[in-house]
């Protein structure tokens, strides 16, 4: 199944990232990455949609930089989104959210840690946007059927899944690609988040590390392996950025990696082909 967004699909043969600063740090940062992103993508003929979050309420430290908050969130997106032209993907962490962020979003992120909360999909779904459901760290493949399945329940079949790794603890997560092959038998496009993947949860003490040394051969993979989109936190400067640094790519290195991950992933189309 595709999704059609804009004036394009999801999940069909033309590759889709999802990309942007992991929260919202000021307008600057914002109209640097929302750019630069852009111009890659349409070089490269990608379908682009801009990411950044208004809160991150999952941080490791009460004191870690959460973002703007709802309303301010919004209205930052908002000018992105007219400024630029282009799709907007943000979190939601409560149900109430889901109604004004889908004003201007025009897919509603379910956290990974909120993966199961009922209250939350129906929410996003009731909203008509497209929701992206992306698989909590603590669950196998075959998990996201159900969850799936809450969503289309309640009146909406615009749906994604990601995958952004598995966690047994001790400040790391794993990735095991015989996920993408088992999300696509659910009929939605599936999404592989390339640098959450490389998160080493809470190995700062009091913040997340990680290693983006291995986005590429994360996102690289997962082409291989059928991914439909790729996600991507990306910063014009990661060592400086108030949140997930890390693991962010800098926007400088973005179209050598979109460009690698495109290559693999029409090679895999074309086979689907033959």
């Amino acid at each position: 199944m595709t999704i059609k967004l804009k004036n394009f699909e999801i999940g069909g043969n033309k590759l889709t990232i999802l990309a942007g600063p992991c929260v919202i740090e000021s307008m600057d940062v914002l109209r640097k990455t929302a750019e630069g992103l852009k111009k890659v993508c349409e070089k490269l003929d990608i379908n682009y949609v801009f990411k950044s979050s208004f809160d991150k309420a999952n941080r490791s430290s009460i004191k870690s930089f959460r973002g703007p908050g709802l309303e301010n969130g919004l209205e930052a997106l908002s000018l992105i989104k007219k400024e630029f032209d282009v799709p907007i993907v943000t979190d939601i962490h409560l149900p109430e959210q889901a109604a004004p962020v889908a004003e201007v979003a025009d897919i509603l992120q379910i956290p990974a840690f909120l993966c199961r909360q009922t209250d939350l999909l129906v929410a996003a779904a009731k909203t008509g946007k497209i929701v992206n459901i992306k698989k909590g760290q603590f669950l196998a493949p075959q998990q996201m059927k159900s969850l799936i399945k809450k969503v289309e329940e309640a009146g909406n079949k615009n749906i994604l899944v990601t995958d952004r790794g598995v966690t047994f603890g001790y400040n790391n997560l794993v990735v095991d690609f015989r996920a993408i092959p088992v999300m696509k038998e659910f009929g939605y496009p599936v999404v592989f988040d390339a640098t959450h993947s490389v998160q080493m949860p809470g190995s700062n003490g009091d913040s997340t590390g990680g290693d983006r040394r291995f986005v590429p051969t994360l996102a690289n993979s997962a082409m291989a392996a059928g991914a439909d989109v790729l996600f991507f936190e990306i910063h014009p400067n990661p060592d400086c950025a108030l949140c997930d640094g890390p693991n962010m790519l800098a926007l400088s290195d973005a179209e050598k990696v979109f460009a690698k991950c495109k290559a693999i992933f029409e090679i895999v189309r074309e086979g689907y082909k033959s």
